[in-house]
């Protein structure tokens, strides 16, 4: 087919090209959707690549990718009757992988401190609460 374009994202500011000859694609019979032939047609793609052998990437963009993936990527798609459709949503789904993994991770969380107000708040409200229970309660003469 083509070159895999990976589009911009966090972490890919120009985006990524996978050449062709890096993409392994295999194809077998599909139990997805089909009619009188789909047991008869290879419409299900397994798409496949190994990001240590690849020269699309930068030493940076493959350690953070092999940190997170140390197996080659394999992405599967059966969901359409036909099998050049297949292969473009598995190329898709393969791209936003790939774009996903070479995000960075995001911000650690920095824990806080409920404010006085909110704790009185809090408080009030477990007071209102309990009053409300206690007056369901059995009637004293």
């Amino acid at each position: 087919m083509q070159d895999l374009r990976v589009p911009a994202g966090p972490g890919l500011p120009d985006g990524l090209v996978i050449p062709d000859t890096e993409l392994v694609e295999r194809f077998s019979r599909s139990p997805g959707p089909g009619g009188q032939s789909v047991n008869t047609t290879d419409s299900r793609v397994e798409l496949s690549w190994d990001p240590a052998a690849s020269s699309a990437l930068d030493e940076h963009q493959l350690a953070r990718l092999l940190g997170r993936s140390p197996e080659p990527i394999l992405v599967v798609s059966h969901e359409q009757r036909s099998q050049h459709r297949n292969r473009i949503a598995a190329r898709e789904r393969l791209a936003l992988r790939i774009r996903d993994l070479l995000a960075p991770p995001p911000p650690t969380r920095r824990p806080t401190k409920p404010t006085r107000g909110s704790k009185e708040r809090r408080l009030d409200a477990k007071r209102q609460r309990g009053q409300t229970k206690q007056l369901r309660g059995r009637v004293q003469d």
